[in-house]
């Protein structure tokens, strides 16, 4: 690896740079394309083909690299070609998502692609045609430039401006990106507005920042090639210096804002996952064939990353087959104490719930093993919360397992032991 390139430029920090951003961004592109095949969309599609432009151009622009492509092609400077066209790809992408990109009050919910219709793709086809016709022009021009030598990774812009070819290239490339930039910062500023405060309106926030941080780029290097090719010196550092940083800015802006609330959404199911456990060990423990497999060991639990959503859903789904199970142990008078624990200390309707749940369940679980007969079904006690609607009944669940072992819950528990 060549610490000084031939420009003088150290290459070394742009080694570091470059390939720690495109690394990140295309792990960000892989979970991406995880997300597609688990739930089949064109948005998550084109999201994830948005972010593999961008995050391949980064490393290639790498400089040892780059340099290593023109080694094995054995064509200077080809990797150039390889990076422009890369970000003309995110361009192209960007483009389409901001087409169909939904407006929160037009949708039915949360997703930001579900108003997709036929005028979408017909405005998307639009623009993406000017790509088709555009992209060949940059790469005849490129080739036909006399750019392939010296070989210059940092500084080919402004080394090769002077040709009309290779000038006319990196307009078209530069106008399309800023376009892009524009048009998604545009779209993104105008739907984060329209969001409720969350993940979702910080990541798309992001995006829409990181558009503007990068359209500096766009004119750092405007700004640079048409000084090159008036042969003006002393804007250089425009193109070598201030260019990059804010292209790396906003790109660390944009990966951010794509990988946020993707990154929030898994803390949250691994966080579920591993809240129902003190549930589902109850319900096992009262009938163990309710449960596909055996519990995990705790490490399995710490080290669970992949498939957080089947594994939560599916505990979801035994820990309710549970509760029918323990149904005919549930004492009305538990029910009772803990209904009035909750009302005393002023609980809001979902925690109540939540603990007249877990205080329910727990003295069954306990009446069960003691080898309390059943009750009668015209006895039993019904529990609020199994009529919760899909979306809700997760949260439900969560909260009635933290309440397990809560101080209300043995609260509740003692006062209808003491009523007996």
């Amino acid at each position: 690896m060549s610490e000084v390139g031939t420009s003088g430029i150290p290459e070394a920090p742009f080694n570091v740079v470059y390939l720690g951003i495109g690394t990140v961004a295309w792990v960000v592109a892989v979970l991406k394309f995880l997300a597609w095949r688990r739930e089949p969309s064109p948005g998550l599609l084109v999201v994830a083909l948005t972010i593999v432009g961008p995050a391949t151009a980064f490393v290639v622009a790498t400089p040892v690299l780059y340099r290593l492509i023109d080694g094995l092609t054995g064509r200077g400077n080809l990797a150039t070609l390889f990076v422009y066209l890369g970000i003309t790809g995110f361009s192209a992408s960007v483009v389409v998502l901001a087409r169909m990109w939904t407006p929160p009050k037009k949708r039915t919910n949360s997703r930001v692609w579900e108003g997709v219709t036929g005028d979408t793709w017909r405005q998307a086809r639009r623009r993406l045609a000017v790509f088709a016709v555009l992209v060949p022009t940059m790469i005849v021009l490129f080739l036909t430039g006399g750019a392939d030598s010296p070989e210059t990774p940092l500084t080919f812009d402004t080394t090769f401006a002077t040709s009309p070819r290779i000038a006319v290239f990196l307009v078209i490339y530069q106008v399309l990106f800023g376009f892009a930039l524009i048009d998604i910062s545009r779209v993104c500023s105008g739907h984060a507005a329209g969001l409720p405060y969350g993940w979702l309106r910080r990541g798309i926030g992001l995006i829409a920042v990181g558009g503007l941080v990068a359209c500096g780029y766009v004119g750092c290097k405007l700004i640079a090639i048409g000084a090159a090719f008036a042969e003006v010196d002393g804007v250089e550092w425009l193109s070598t210096a201030a260019g990059p940083a804010f292209a790396a800015l906003g790109a660390v802006l944009i990966t951010s804002g794509f990988a946020g609330p993707a990154i929030a959404a898994w803390t949250l199911r691994r966080r579920d996952y591993q809240a129902l456990r003190p549930l589902w060990d109850l319900v096992y423990r009262a009938d163990r064939r309710l449960a596909l497999e055996a519990p995990p060991s705790p490490w399995t639990e710490r080290l669970a990353f992949r498939d957080l959503e089947w594994r939560t859903a599916r505990r979801g789904l035994e820990i309710r087959d549970g509760q029918l199970t323990l149904r005919p142990w549930v004492d009305p008078a538990v029910v009772a104490a803990a209904t009035a624990v909750a009302e005393r200390t002023g609980l809001d309707d979902r925690d109540r719930a939540a603990l007249i749940v877990a205080a329910a369940l727990r003295a069954a679980g306990e009446a069960l093993n003691a080898g309390t007969p059943p009750r009668p079904r015209e006895d039993q006690a019904p529990l609020p919360g199994l009529d919760a609607e899909p979306a809700e009944e997760r949260a439900h669940l969560v909260r009635v397992a933290r309440s397990l072992y809560a101080p209300l819950t043995g609260e509740a528990l003692a006062v209808a032991t003491a009523a007996e």
